[in-house]
């Protein structure tokens, strides 16, 4: 009895010696995993909220897998073009979710103004938040290009105050997706006309429109751009 006794005992403490070696030997994989590094993408130093990344802002950190949260960006070409919708810390990893791809906020030295409808003369009915657009500049002088750069729309609204767009099939989502047939049908489908336009402009570019129209001797024209479609997904 006293060797069957024995024998168990035995087994027992060689089951648990065996547990005992198996469980120091996966904290210790998982410690040199943990050791393992990732190479992420970081900011070479503090960015603003609203700056166009570009590649001489970025460059590479590695981290310790253990500590690479989801959504990190580990490609530059997902964080090259994109716009930060808040500040980023120098050395920082960029996150997914602090980036946007469709430039909706004021750059560097911009803000948002709203167009007086009084200085418009008339908006292409195709235009939507995010997109590209081509200032003119219509009066009894002619017409000309009021900016030689495209101005980013931040929103279009309707005479309800209600961004003009299709509720069952946003037009921002179809660009997310890379679906430029369904975005231009989301636009098709709208839910009524612009009544409302907001433009993101720096100062400078601001007074110079607001200068040309307040005399009510010109008024604007505001043109989709194609560069709208080359900025889609």
């Amino acid at each position: 009895m006293s060797r069957s006794r024995n024998l168990l005992i035995s087994i027992a403490a060689a089951v648990l010696a065996g547990l005992l070696v198996y469980g120091v030997y996966l904290v210790q994989v998982r410690q040199i995993r943990l050791q393992e590094t990732t190479q992420v993408v970081v900011p070479k130093q503090f960015i603003r909220a609203g700056v166009l990344l570009t590649e001489e802002m970025l460059e590479w950190k590695p981290v310790f897998d253990g500590s690479v949260l989801p959504g990190t960006a580990q490609r530059m070409e997902d964080v090259i073009g994109r716009e930060t919708v808040v500040p980023l810390g120098s050395q920082e990893p960029v996150l997914a979710w602090k980036l946007d791809k469709f430039h909706l906020l004021p750059g560097q030295n911009q803000a948002t103004f709203q167009v007086p409808k009084e200085y418009i003369l008339s908006v292409s009915n195709g235009i939507r938040a995010g997109d590209s657009v081509k200032v003119y500049l219509s009066g009894k002088d002619g017409s000309r290009r009021l900016f030689d750069h495209d101005v980013i729309v931040a929103s279009v609204k309707s005479a309800a105050n209600v961004e003009v767009d299709d509720p069952k099939n946003p037009s921002l989502l179809s660009r997310l997706d890379g679906d430029a047939e369904r975005m231009y049908a989301s636009r098709r489908e709208a839910n009524g006309s612009i009544d409302q336009i907001n433009l993101n402009l720096t100062e400078r570019e601001w007074l110079e429109l607001d200068e040309a129209c307040r005399a009510k001797q010109a008024k604007l024209v505001i043109a989709f751009a194609s560069s709208s479609l080359a900025a889609s997904p």
